[in-house]
């Protein structure tokens, strides 16, 4: 893959090279320094405890951030913050694709030992990043959201968006998946996980293509809403 064109697809897939011995990522230093400030609880937490298996890449996994800095933390403790007892348990990996996620689907939902009251799915990055038929990709998340379906868990996804460079008939095709598959199985979709945060330095690690904590954070504040709003379906049935 040319070097710009391999630049441009990192940058909008926003995901890594697997690195099975350390799948957070490496350290990065100054995140602390730059975090965003903890939202602040407005209630107390109540209720019983809620279960968000949250599935996905690096950009779940919290790559090159300290712990407790990942999307799934920082949806949270937002949750916590409104007085929802919420528990994220973080399911990314980075470097993962669909299909990687495919096939640890059951595994990690036996896991948990009991069903989660929903699960936050993002996973396809990679599959841009490796130029994958989008006809695969689609599979792999049906298959998924098939799963889930037949199990009973409710399902919010986080989509992404394929780079200009890869054509106008790739990205055609593979934009088209998330809305569509959100459609078919009645999810909610926040349709591009890097929306307001992607090209901004500020809201960026040094690679560019991965959002540091306050990033993390502008994401969260956007994602949250999607994800208590399901929960509160959910809890309404």
């Amino acid at each position: 893959m040319p070097a710009a064109l391999l630049q441009a697809t990192l940058a909008i897939a926003g995901c890594s090279p697997r690195d099975e011995g350390a799948p957070h990522g490496p350290r990065v230093g100054g995140n602390d320094a730059t975090a965003a400030p903890a939202p602040v609880a407005t209630v107390p937490v109540s209720g019983p405890e809620r279960i968000v298996l949250a599935l996905g890449d690096s950009l779940y996994a919290g790559y090159g951030l300290s712990r407790g800095q990942s999307l799934p933390d920082a949806i949270q403790a937002r949750l916590r913050a409104a007085g929802i007892n919420a528990r994220l348990v973080n399911a990314g990996v980075s470097g993962d694709t669909s299909a990687d996620g495919r096939r640890r689907l059951g595994y990690t939902l036996d896991r948990l030992g009991k069903a989660p009251d929903l699960v936050l799915l993002g996973l396809g990055g990679n599959d841009v990043l490796r130029q994958l038929d989008p006809g695969v990709t689609r599979d792999n998340l049906a298959a998924m959201l098939d799963e889930l379906r037949k199990r009973k868990v409710p399902v919010v996804l986080t989509g992404m968006l394929a780079p200009p460079n890869l054509g106008p008939d790739y990205a055609a095709r593979f934009n088209a998946i998330y809305p569509e598959l959100a459609k078919q199985h009645h999810a909610p979709l926040y349709p591009f996980i890097l929306d307001g945060v992607l090209g901004d330095r500020a809201l960026m690690l040094p690679d560019g293509v991965h959002p540091n904590a306050r990033g993390v954070a502008r994401i969260a504040d956007r994602v949250t809403p999607v994800v208590r709003h399901a929960l509160a379906d959910t809890a309404a049935r």
